[in-house]
């Protein structure tokens, strides 16, 4: 009997939820909120860049745009990162060594 009054009651609501919605006719033209407009126009009227005084120049820069100097620091740096990742390597397998030696 609860099952019956359960479904009778959740059928009756969503006959109700059903009954208060609106129609509106889809016949009506849509109409967006906002207008954009296309990118050959906001490319015309965007402001053009100001070139860096401070800006190096293109003698110390590699033919991939990247300067030397900076490329030698970046190898370096992944150079030491390397060292450091083989050190926490070997540092770990000592510890996991160690612990399995005291666990009996």
């Amino acid at each position: 009997m609860k099952k019956f009054a359960l479904i009778a009651f959740a059928s009756v609501a969503a006959l109700g939820l059903a009954a208060c919605g609106s129609s509106d006719s889809a016949s009506e033209d849509a109409t967006a909120d906002n207008v954009e407009m296309p990118a050959d126009q906001a490319m015309a009227s965007a402001a053009q860049p100001v070139p860096d005084a401070n800006a190096s120049s293109d003698a110390d820069e590699t033919a991939s745009g990247v300067p030397e100097a900076t490329a030698s620091q970046a190898a370096d740096a992944a150079a030491a990162a390397a060292a450091d990742a083989q050190n926490a390597a070997a540092a770990a397998e000592a510890a996991t060594t160690q612990a399995e030696k005291k666990t009996p």
